[in-house]
């Protein structure tokens, strides 16, 4: 019974939806030569970093997780787990996590889990979650770190590809935020916490969102035009975009805007799965030209 409480304060949804991404930006880099013990050392260092990250958020956010409909039922809330506890926990997740990092992957790999945990931990959580309505897109720049850290473990650089996928996972990640807030519009307020729709308005968040899609959909053309990923990855990338463009802009005409901001993050975790999958079979391999050369 205790082996599960302490699996879920560290969130298995969002671990599982960071490895599909941590995937995605290794396979790219990888394209097609896969070293599998380097694979492994990254997953499972990406997953115990965000577990750590998670454990310190319940933490952290156990005062204002009392009053959401959402978590208030969370183990932290709850007393299952003592939050002294919790904290050595997180700790101990998050060392194993960073030294898998460094030793398994390399120092730059580790170094970008420590950025992205204390941008989600540090500056997110304790703060701008609370105090900023742009809590959100500080907080996304901590989401985009995992496919980031699986390119870079292959690479062991920050190059232009990297940027690509920062910009492309902390621009998906501002949408499906506000799309949340929408649909958890009540809890939010009832917590107390000054999310874009709560603060000013839904009609705001729903040009805020169209926008990101806008710039997502530019940012995905990207890894195509830099050489990186093949046409099929374009095809999919595309197609994605449009629909989800699509679905937001259907979002200015609904009766229900939770019923619309409840498919719309449906299909924003959809969106980022196929890129994701796309990403890692269709990379393009170093001899192919770069098509930026044949567009100038």
């Amino acid at each position: 019974m205790m082996f599960k409480q302490y699996l879920q304060v560290t969130k298995p949804g969002i671990i599982f939806g960071n490895l599909i991404s941590v995937i995605g930006g290794f396979l790219l880099a990888s394209k097609g030569s896969i070293d599998y013990p380097l694979f492994i050392y990254t997953l499972v260092g990406v997953s115990l970093v965000v577990a750590s990250g998670c454990v310190f958020n319940n933490y952290i956010d156990r005062d204002i997780d009392r009053k959401m409909e959402r978590t208030k039922n969370r183990v932290l809330v709850k007393g299952l787990i003592s939050p002294s506890v919790s904290l050595v926990y997180a700790t101990l997740l998050g060392i194993a996590g960073f030294m898998l990092l460094w030793f398994g992957a390399n120092p730059l790999a580790c170094w970008l889990g420590v950025m992205g945990f204390v941008v989600y931990v540090g500056v997110y959580s304790l703060y701008m979650k609370r105090h900023s309505v742009y809590g959100t897109l500080i907080g996304s720049l901590s989401g985009a770190a995992p496919p980031v850290i699986g390119y870079c473990a292959v690479t062991g650089d920050f190059d232009s590809g990297a940027a690509i996928l920062l910009a492309i996972f902390s621009l998906w990640q501002m949408p499906h935020s506000y799309a949340i807030a929408i649909f958890r519009f009540k809890d939010y307020q009832a917590a107390n916490i000054p999310v874009l729709p709560v603060v000013k308005g839904i009609s705001v968040a729903k040009n805020h969102i169209t926008l990101y899609i806008i710039a997502f959909a530019v940012a995905t053309l990207m890894l195509t035009l830099g050489g990186y990923a093949g046409y099929k990855y374009l095809v999919v990338a595309a197609a994605v975009s449009v629909w989800w463009l699509g679905m937001a802009l259907r979002g200015y005409k609904v009766e229900d805007d939770k019923v619309w901001a409840r498919k719309l993050f449906g299909f924003s975790i959809i969106a980022i799965t196929a890129l994701s999958i796309m990403m890692s079979v269709d990379f393009m391999v170093p001899n192919s030209q770069n098509l930026l050369t044949y567009v100038w």
